[in-house]
């Protein structure tokens, strides 16, 4: 048992994924899931390309938009969300303080945003 809000702030959100330390039972090749918190006005810093992953993100509170180079999409209501494949370009913006969960799949080394 864990508290995500506790937690993830440990590893930059991440909860479960390649990253964790073999042997943990968070560490995982298969999938990747984040509990991340975001202040108002936080931005991706620059967009991921070339994703060879597909995830989903879900709207746990706040208002957070996804940016996508056929539009944006802009989570609202708890619960909403939003499921990409790989090969799709994205960035995001926390419109107001925001937390979303976000699962990948599968789990592969490169994509972290320094």
């Amino acid at each position: 048992m864990g508290n995500a809000g506790r937690e993830a702030p440990l590893d930059r959100g991440w909860l479960l994924g390649h990253f964790k330390p073999e042997g943990d039972p968070r560490h995982s090749h298969e999938v990747e899931i984040k509990w991340g918190t975001h202040p108002a006005g936080e931005e991706r810093a620059v967009w991921a390309t070339e994703e060879k992953r597909t995830a989903l993100l879900v709207l746990i509170s706040g208002r957070f938009r996804l940016r996508f180079p056929g539009g944006d999409v802009v989570l609202a209501e708890q619960g909403d969300y939003v499921l990409w494949g790989p090969g799709t370009d994205h960035s995001w913006l926390a419109e107001s303080d925001t937390v979303v969960l976000t699962v990948r799949w599968p789990s592969i080394p490169g994509y972290a945003v320094e």
